[in-house]
């Protein structure tokens, strides 16, 4: 129990952050077409935030379920990653159905507070969990239904919040190393050029995602290699 109030307390800032930024969810679903309870089935079954508005983008247009399911693994495959990682660290209990709930509620920010842990237990794990599926399913309800409510100067102020996240998240990094700098502006490039230049303003935005990402991350990892000695410095 104790460790079960330990994570509870640890997840209490990640649950406002996703409160906010879910809120912003909510709103652009419902600005797309989707009704609320679309909006938060989302939210609840699958909890990854660019994923989410990366595959309403999509949903506009039916029948892209290539494009669909490329954004989606390119954006969410990270997760695996995470997952398997702390993985070996959980404890002998941390089993069965349990391996499962910790793949679904793996974020970036949940991954961040778990890894820190010399041992992750079942009941922490829970604990870290719970404040953050709340706050991102009630704040995509929240925002779902003031959607329909509120001014639409309100509504297109709000839509931005999740770039500030974004940025909050890269720019930390932008500071401390020189290669993410080149790695994103790399990635801005080629954004602007499926925005701006025609023939490839044509591409899906779930392709465009797709080739923008993984195309600056191929070009910085040929440029700036890291060495096996370095990562385990």
């Amino acid at each position: 129990m104790n460790h079960f109030k330990r994570g509870l307390r640890a997840g209490i800032p990640i649950g406002l952050g996703y409160l906010s930024v879910s809120f912003t969810f909510g709103i652009m679903a419902v600005s797309y077409g989707l009704y609320w309870w679309q909006a938060v089935l989302i939210s609840m079954t699958t909890v990854t935030s660019a994923g989410q508005f990366a595959g309403i983008g999509v949903m506009l247009h039916p029948g892209q379920y290539i494009q669909m399911l490329i954004s989606q693994v390119t954006i969410n495959i990270r997760y695996a990653f995470m997952s398997i990682s702390l993985s070996q660290k959980t404890d002998s209990r941390f089993r069965g159905i349990s391996r499962w709930v910790l793949g679904f509620m793996m974020t970036d920010e949940i991954f961040a507070v778990a890894s820190q842990e010399s041992t992750v237990s079942r009941s922490f794990f829970a604990g870290l969990t719970v404040l953050p599926y709340l706050g991102w399913s009630l704040g995509t309800l929240a925002g779902a239904l003031l959607g329909n409510i509120l001014p639409d100067r309100i509504m297109s102020a709000l839509s931005v919040a999740i770039y500030g996240m974004f940025i909050a998240i890269v720019v930390p990094e932008l500071k401390q190393s020189r290669p993410v700098v080149l790695v994103v502006v790399i990635a801005l490039a080629l954004s602007c050029a499926f925005s701006y230049i025609p023939l490839l303003a044509q591409v899906s935005s779930g392709i465009a995602i797709t080739v923008c990402a993984v195309l600056a991350a191929a070009i910085g990892a040929w440029l700036f290699p890291v060495k096996e000695d370095e990562t385990h410095g």
